[in-house]
């Protein structure tokens, strides 16, 4: 039998830019789940996915963070 295949979630996510909104976007999984837009398994896969995108967030402020300082020496 073929393996079978996740179906897709629609949910409100803010969009992601920094470390904050990584918080803001788990947020907004844990308020689905509570109420009944995604199943707690749903969220848990959604929150992995956010705690995966944060470092490299978190990368890229230390890295805009690095130019800056660059430019001002």
């Amino acid at each position: 039998a073929p393996a079978p295949k996740d179906k897709s979630v629609s949910f409100p996510l803010p969009e992601m830019n920094d470390a904050m909104d990584a918080s803001k976007a788990a947020s907004s999984v844990l308020s689905a789940v509570s109420e009944g837009e995604l199943t707690p398994i749903e969220g848990t896969r959604a929150m992995g996915l956010i705690e995966s995108y944060r470092p490299i967030l978190e990368l890229n402020e230390i890295e805009e963070t690095l130019q800056a300082l660059e430019n001002v020496n």
